[in-house]
């Protein structure tokens, strides 16, 4: 198939030079051991990506946020960094990074990277300066503490990933702290130097050229000083971010993370954005206890993060009350700060594997993308999301990721949501690799493949690149403000206003033809070039099942 190389529109033009051009921006995520592969090897790497960015620019992208590529022994796929400033062999060279960036440029694209410094690899030259003696120039550079008198950790804190999150070490005869896999050590941003460090791991890349980053657990940067033992978690907590399988999730985690000191140091990473206009951050809130009001403390005004997200709708079931629920009370805490919504990633199962009632059709992902679209934030598509790709089934005997490995078989782990992309329907592995698969390629992917959807009209690719297109013409969708409105069952109702115009914006989340009044919402006329569908009779509309619609209202 020949890629095409679309003429960069207006606003992907404007991105380049607008300081506020990430406020409702779309960002795409690749993950780049899955994307493509240019080599054979079997893995997926940065030419590979490069080579696709045609494609990312023709959906409708503004931004393309790129999944760990830096040095790393790949314990945890990249997010264990064991150089912060040079590219993992297995995806290339910085020299390959560098034509990715100015790539990605030249078709309107700004890049964003995820930056993972609440932690290290073990392999990383500082911790193994760190764990040779408490005396060293990097001694206090990770957690350290030594054992309680009878030798078990000194708190009860847990990892995400299983067990404690303290491990022994024979060298220095203390325990050193990890929230994720033991060969992931946690930094000490309570030391002054480290902060420095991870600032300038920052500013290396933003002199490369990217626009950005994504930062990875950006609430787990400082731990409690005095090592107080977290509180059990009341029952009614409920849990979101990891399974009730996991022991991590009946703790309140109010010393291992969220710490009040992190803000003063994203005010300092913030400070460094600022040298390079028009860069920007989104961090990633791990949290189960009130995620809204972070994200609103931590988004807030002009020295912090410029957006953030957490997991209100990346672990659950796409209903309109769960939607409306969660949205609205960030809604109402955020004032000036700003969200980024997704219903994918790399972490979680895949949205239309999680409908309540059991359909993963291409039908439903097409009108969850544009209802993650139409929110108020910048929205954010996992790779394959806009293939209509469901979660793939991995044989236990093909699992790669430890996290899955350590909870199976009641949590199968994140390797279901990052098999291959399928290119190719007519090629082996789905033109992914011509190589052995890290990751075997779902069939059903592969009859779902870009070859086979580009052909097609009613795709859901060629949906999904309808609405982006279509979205770009609606200032509202972008930047407007929002207001929930009650509407029937299975039906999620919100508006958009900015500067004159006001939308209203309506989504059937069911499988069932859904009729709507509309008395009372100031509705004037339907919207069309969005793609989806309905029936319009007076003040009365009739969506199909997984249909929606857009109208002009008074402002």
């Amino acid at each position: 198939m020949t890629a095409l190389k679309p003429t960069p529109t207006p606003q992907a033009v404007d991105a380049q030079t607008n300081a506020d051009w990430w406020r409702g921006a779309v960002i795409y995520q690749v993950y780049p051991r899955s994307f493509m592969d240019s080599n054979g090897d079997g893995i997926g790497d940065l030419p590979g990506i490069t080579s696709k960015l045609p494609y990312i620019a023709k959906l409708g992208a503004d931004a393309v946020w790129i999944s760990p590529f830096m040095k790393s022994p790949m314990d945890d796929f990249g997010y264990d960094v064991s150089d912060y400033e040079d590219v993992d062999p297995m995806f290339g060279t910085l020299d390959d990074f560098k034509t990715l960036v100015t790539s990605a440029h030249e078709l309107g694209l700004k890049v964003l990277i995820d930056l993972v410094i609440s932690h290290t690899s073990d392999q990383h030259a500082w911790f193994q300066e760190s764990r040779q003696d408490r005396t060293n120039a990097k001694a206090d550079w990770y957690v350290w503490a030594d054992a309680k008198p009878d030798g078990t950790p000194p708190t009860n804190w847990l990892s995400v990933f299983g067990g404690s999150s303290w491990q022994w070490d024979t060298r220095r005869n203390q325990y050193y702290l990890h929230n994720f896999l033991r060969t992931q050590p946690d930094l000490n941003f309570h030391n002054e130097d480290v902060q420095k460090a991870v600032l300038d791991a920052a500013r290396f890349w933003l002199k490369i050229g990217v626009d950005g980053f994504r930062l990875d657990t950006a609430n787990f940067y400082f731990h409690d000083k005095d090592l107080r033992d977290n509180p059990p978690k009341p029952e009614e907590y409920g849990t979101v971010s990891t399974p009730r399988t996991n022991p991590y999730s009946h703790q309140q985690h109010i010393y291992d993370k969220t710490r009040p000191e992190n803000i003063a140091f994203l005010n300092k990473l913030r400070a460094v954005l600022d040298e390079y206009p028009g860069s920007t951050m989104v961090g990633e809130i791990g949290a189960d206890e009130d995620p809204h009001q972070i994200i609103a403390d931590y988004t807030a005004g002009n020295d912090r993060l410029h957006m953030a997200y957490s997991f209100d709708l990346l672990t659950s079931a796409q209903t309109p009350a769960y939607i409306r629920d969660k949205v609205s009370k960030l809604e109402a805490a955020i004032n000036d700060g700003w969200a980024s919504w997704a219903m994918s990633n790399h972490d979680v199962t895949r949205v239309i594997s999680r409908l309540e009632d059991g359909r993963e059709s291409p039908e439903a992902a097409a009108v969850l993308l544009a209802v993650v679209g139409s929110l108020r934030g910048s929205p954010c598509i996992y790779q394959g999301e806009e293939l209509a790709f469901a979660e793939a089934d991995v044989a236990f005997e093909d699992l790669q990721d430890p996290y899955g490995i350590e909870f199976w078989p009641n949590f199968k782990g994140r390797d279901g949501c990052r098999t291959p992309i399928a290119w190719e329907a007519n090629s082996p592995n789905g033109g992914f690799t011509t190589g052995k698969p890290w990751l075997p390629v779902d069939p059903r992917h592969i009859e779902q493949s870009v070859s086979a959807q580009d052909a097609d009209p009613n795709s859901t690719l060629n949906k999904a690149r309808r609405f982006f297109a279509w979205r770009r013409t609606q200032p509202a969708l972008i930047k407007g403000d929002m207001s929930f409105v009650q509407l029937e069952a299975d039906v999620l109702g919100f508006t958009r206003t900015l500067e004159g115009q006001s939308l209203l914006c309506v989504f059937n989340l069911s499988s069932n033809e859904k009729t709507v009044s509309l008395t009372g919402q100031g509705v004037t006329e339907p919207l069309d070039g969005h793609g989806f569908t309905c029936t319009l009779d007076g003040k009365v509309v009739t969506l199909p099942a997984w249909q929606c619609a857009f109208f002009k209202r008074q402002a």
